[in-house]
């Protein structure tokens, strides 16, 4: 199932992925088996690693039980995890803009936009996880768990094409040996509709509390995988991370299942908090009612709305579900479908929950690409002078806050802290592409990630990080998802100081590892020392954290009015 407009950008990423070595994890060099009393699971095992793929931790949220919280399933007999898992719906429709095709073309880029994409046939079926382990792993060794949450701006991307060709073996040489778990989780419209209706109906953040049924299916299962229950640390990137930290939020806090922690450690890439208007906010009902009425359910009663959109059928649903911006088009990072405060699950806006200290104090690792914005400045192309800036932030990033609340903060972005900020070897793509880009990158990303790092303290010590190591990148310097190829498909020296650093933190909470075997430089704690550990592209270091601290202190205070 595709949406009937596919971008320039999503038609690229499409063809990486069938051509990319990554489609071929799921070819058979050899067979594994995990046997439990009721079930086994058969997997593949490919260069030492063995994967088990498509692994349901849910019954199909389909028919009755679409727009609904997850249910448990129970595995039983004989499951075949040794093909390519399926991928939620996506929702890839967009608009166009003359700066893309630029960005798309240049050399590396597209490399790491292919994480964005879904690997594996579109179905609503698509309540399924991936775990994947060293080959010959017993079932009594105990092995830490890094628990995978996927971007995409809750609309596209899925668990497939993260795989573990790369950090498993690096584990096990660093005599590190790990599981990774990855798991899929409804977007868009299947997993994140809001609206009144909504929220009386208890269906909100279904595509967290689906992140949270797969993070119990791996504290009942994972043992028998030769993983560790207790040890588990939960990490995604972009959308991913938001929800690492909604997570950690869900339930004021309460990451408890049978008792025990779902995970111990939290690791954030390119984002953190995300300050959202509720569920049953003006921005969340608009989306909802437009997909109501083009789903062709507008007429029948309100109490009855959600059960038309569940009697559709699924390309009828998943049609109605796009006729709103994507993140692909001029509204990008104002998402229409995003995790909302709803009073149950997600108590109240993430930067409140952080603030009111209601969140699991856990290790954390909190880091940032240097250019985030980049990206996401391709798409306001139109916006060229410091007055349209304004408006364009005011009608489609920030609603609520005033003219002269926006104005200032435009204002803040000077030419001198813009070039600081977004430093790429080539001019403007238009007038405004640096600010633009600037402000995405820090309100989004970068500065907002302080807050969260602020909030923390020596009892749940948190370690932040800068990546720099694509400043000769044209127009988009070191771009939001530049990380992904280093973490999961690249063995050079800067990818391999970042895999490093992450798996001994999955080891020993601390990313400087443990006492006997300390990497040089050492990693500071934000608590030690408020500085950052910088990864560049031949060197490693320690950078001071307090940059843009004047506009940090204007969003850290403003960030009530500067919610969407």
């Amino acid at each position: 199932m595709k949406s009937s407009t596919i971008t320039t950008l999503y038609a690229v990423l499409v063809s990486l992925v069938r051509a990319s070595p990554l489609g071929a994890v799921g070819l058979s060099e050899g067979t594994t088996a995990v046997t439990q009393p009721a079930v086994t699971f058969i997997g593949s095992l490919v260069n030492d690693v063995e994967y088990y793929r498509g692994i349901p931790y849910a019954q199909p949220p389909t028919g009755n039980l679409r727009l609904r919280p997850p249910k448990p399933v129970e595995n039983v007999g004989i499951i075949d995890a040794t093909g390519i898992g399926p991928a939620c719906p996506q929702f890839t429709t967009a608009g166009s803009s003359p700066v893309l095709n630029r960005v798309v073309g240049v050399p590396g880029v597209a490399e790491g936009l292919f994480f964005a994409s879904a690997q594996g046939n579109e179905t609503e079926d698509c309540l399924t996880l991936s775990v994947m382990r060293p080959g010959n792993t017993q079932p009594d060794e105990k092995l830490p768990v890094l628990f995978w949450i996927h971007g995409g701006a809750f609309q596209t991307g899925s668990a497939q094409p993260f795989n573990a060709s790369v950090l498993v073996p690096r584990g096990v040489s660093q005599d590190k040996p790990f599981i990774l778990v990855a798991t899929n989780y409804r977007l868009g419209g299947f997993g994140f509709l809001g609206g009144k209706e909504i929220l009386e109906d208890g269906a909100a953040n279904l595509g967290l509390l689906d992140q949270r049924m797969a993070l119990e299916w791996v504290a009942d299962n994972i043992a028998s995988f030769g993983g560790d229950p207790n040890a588990v640390t939960i990490w995604g990137e972009s959308a991913g991370a938001r929800s690492v930290f909604d997570q950690l939020a869900l339930y004021d806090g309460d990451n408890t299942h049978k008792g025990r922690p779902l995970f111990r450690a939290a690791i954030m890439n390119s984002g953190s908090l995300a300050p959202a208007e509720p569920v049953d906010g003006p921005r969340a009902q608009n989306i909802f009612d437009t997909v109501v009425d083009a789903a062709g359910c507008g007429a029948v009663p309100s109490s009855e709305k959600l059960d038309c959109l569940r009697g559709l059928d699924v390309e009828t649903f998943a049609n109605a579900t796009t006729q709103v911006p994507s993140y692909l088009s001029y509204n990008n990072l104002a998402l229409s479908y995003a995790p909302r405060p709803d009073g149950r699950t997600l108590t109240a806006s993430p930067e409140t929950l952080a603030q009111e200290k209601k969140f699991a104090a856990v290790p954390m690792i909190i880091g940032t690409q240097e250019n985030e914005g980049t990206v996401f400045g391709v798409w306001p192309y139109n916006v060229t002078t410091r007055a349209e800036a304004i408006s364009y932030l005011s009608d489609v990033y920030f609603p609520d806050a005033s003219l002269e609340q926006i104005s200032h903060l435009v204002d803040l972005y000077t030419p001198c802290t813009v070039e600081s900020t977004v430093t790429t070897s080539v001019n403007e793509t238009y007038p405004e592409f640096k600010r633009l880009s600037a402000i995405f990158g820090d309100y989004e990303f970068t500065l907002i990630g302080r807050v969260l790092l602020d909030l923390t303290n020596e009892n749940e010590l948190s370690w932040s990080y800068l990546a720099t190591y694509g400043r000769d990148t044209p127009i988009v310097g070191t771009y939001h998802t530049e990380d992904l190829p280093r973490m999961f498909a690249k063995t050079d020296d800067s990818s391999r100081a970042i895999q490093d650093r992450f798996i001994s933190f999955l080891y020993h909470l601390d990313p400087n590892g443990a006492l006997a075997d300390r990497t040089s430089p050492r990693w500071p704690s934000w608590q030690e020392s408020r500085e950052l550990f910088e990864f560049g592209a031949s060197s490693v270091g320690v950078l001071d954290g307090d940059f843009r601290d004047n506009i940090f202190q204007y969003i850290r205070d403003n960030l009530n009015e500067f919610r969407h």
